[in-house]
């Protein structure tokens, strides 16, 4: 295993490890005016939700690695304590990342990427009325991470209005994660996208307790067939069905099929022996 200590590498190789280890991340299309009422249009991965009551989200506006400058986001902030965060999708990635481009103090980001400004109703900022869904925000409070290249901005924002384009929800009136093909940063130019195709679900132990790999019997956990997701599908259950199980290759690969397909039932059902 290769081991590094932060202080021992450059920043710009820092952040590059950081920023391809942690990801997908989310992006924050972050709408916001200046003292004098000037727009600015700008994408933040560093980028997530905290609290639900009171509804909080943050993002950071990091200070440059290569110079050490600041984003005019970061200025607006602070000026106008205003925020609208659109949620990025895959029919306006490269508009959005167009945005990204660090154009001179004044410059709308909205004209130059071709996306369109909604009057808000409660902030300054307009809403990007491509975005899937954008949050109205008060900013609660920005933190300084600290002075150097590469020291984020937190930038804590109070949700107080939510717009959800309807074309986005499903029949029951919520938001379909199906439909809103979003997509996330990852390292370098890297984005990942999160289509109907590569989306899955693991169901989560909540209600009930599952009995842990620990409870398994020995010729399940140590099958040479079965990966850890496999065993985490097959120890995710509240109690170890009665009977013996088999330890035959053939079978545990029919039962890692089911598994595949999220089947976990019929796959404890395959293993046990008649």
């Amino acid at each position: 295993m290769k081991s590094i200590l932060p202080q021992d590498i450059p920043g710009q190789q820092l952040q590059t490890i950081m920023q391809t280890a942690i990801a997908p991340r989310p992006i924050a299309f972050a709408s916001t005016v200046d003292a004098e009422g000037n727009v600015n249009l700008s994408p933040f991965s560093f980028f997530n939700m905290f609290s639900t009551k009171p509804p909080i989200i943050i993002f950071s506006p990091s200070r440059r690695v290569r110079d050490n400058t600041t984003k005019h986001t970061l200025h607006n902030v602070h000026n106008t304590p205003e925020v609208v965060i659109g949620i990025v999708n895959f029919p306006i990635v490269q508009q959005v990342s167009l945005a990204s481009t660090e154009y001179e103090e004044g410059v709308n980001e909205f004209i130059k990427a071709g996306l369109t400004m909604k009057p808000a109703d409660l902030v300054k900022p307009p809403l990007i009325a491509e975005c899937p869904v954008n949050f109205e925000c008060k900013i609660n409070e920005i933190k300084s991470l600290g002075e150097e290249g590469g020291a984020g901005n937190l930038v804590i924002c109070e949700v107080i209005k939510i717009h959800i384009r309807e074309e986005y929800l499903n029949e029951e009136g919520n938001l379909d994660q199906r439909k809103l093909d979003l997509v996330a940063r990852l390292g370098g130019n890297w984005y990942s996208r999160n289509t109907a195709d590569n989306l899955f679900e693991v169901p989560k132990p909540l209600v009930t307790k599952g009995i842990g790999l620990d409870k398994l019997p020995e010729q399940i956990r140590y099958s040479i067939v079965f990966t850890g997701n496999d065993l985490g599908m097959l120890a995710n259950i509240e109690s170890l069905p009665e009977g013996s199980f088999s330890d035959q290759k053939e079978i545990h690969e029919k039962a890692q099929e089911l598994l595949l397909k999220n089947n976990i039932e019929e796959a404890w059902k395959i293993l046990k022996i008649s």
